[in-house]
């Protein structure tokens, strides 16, 4: 089965909601200077929650194909939960993707595999295409058990998922000591684990399922390594950090294909 490659830019907590119109705006112009195919491959930004609407008014107006999405979402519908964002929230504005479970949401605010399933399970209620993340520390790498703690962190996450709705979503694959640190898998690191996820799927599930899914690696994605991390054959995609945030450098990634 073909899968759509999708570059999705993670601009973490930057950019106000002027200079996400900008950032937007210049992405969409480089594009289509660069004749993107976003058939081929589709291109979405992430972007903190007091930029989505600015993002929106100008998708909206200039019919650009960039797709947009949120870094969190509730799993709450409404009410007493302060700082939280329902998935009504995110559907009112056109959000097409919400990620969940990022190593920083999991490191910093104590998310769960069991809670990015929830968090995944309620996104696709409301029409959502969840990015699941999963990855290891650099302990876990070292000890070489990586293959088998991912997996163990999938197999948690899609728990409460039917195979209609795993199809439909993203898992990124983002080992933890390569995310914002220059470090980077190789090609063969990220094929192992991404091969690994998919066949897991299989298992779980069938393999329609497993083909049917879309895996993105992250961590220190760039335009210098695109092209040799997208050649193997299980990854479908990059979850892209900082170079998300310079319209050129994104741009590139996008386009990898020429």
């Amino acid at each position: 089965m073909a899968r759509t490659p999708l570059m999705a830019g993670n601009w973490k907590m930057n950019l106000d909601h002027l200079e996400a119109a900008a950032l937007v705006q210049k992405l969409d112009w480089t594009l289509k200077d660069l004749k993107h195919d976003f058939s081929r491959v589709e291109a979405a930004v992430i972007v903190p929650f007091t930029d989505i609407r600015s993002v929106q008014t100008l998708v909206e107006a200039d019919e650009m194909k960039i797709k947009y999405g949120a870094q969190d979402v509730s799993v709450h519908d409404a009410g007493a939960y302060t700082g939280e964002i329902s998935t009504a929230m995110l559907t009112a504005l056109g959000c097409t993707y919400v990620v969940v479970g990022h190593s920083e949401r999991r490191e910093y605010h104590g998310e769960t595999s069991q809670l990015v399933g929830q968090k995944a399970k309620k996104a696709l209620d409301a029409g959502l295409l969840p990015i699941m993340c999963c990855g290891e520390a650099l302990e876990i790498r070292k000890a070489g058990t990586h293959v088998q703690y991912v997996l163990g962190q999938v197999e948690e996450m899609l728990s409460g998922l039917t195979a209609e709705e795993v199809a439909k979503s993203v898992i990124a694959y983002e080992p933890i000591w390569a995310i914002g640190t220059g470090e980077v898998a190789t090609p063969e690191n990220a094929q192992e684990v991404c091969g690994a996820i998919r066949t897991k799927v299989a298992e779980l599930f069938d393999r329609a399922t497993a083909d049917a899914l879309r895996i993105q690696y992250g961590g220190s994605v760039k335009s210098a390594n695109v092209k040799d991390i997208m050649a193997q054959p299980d990854v479908d995609g990059a979850l892209v950090g900082g170079a998300s945030l310079k319209a050129d450098e994104f741009a590139k990634i996008v386009t990898y294909l020429g």
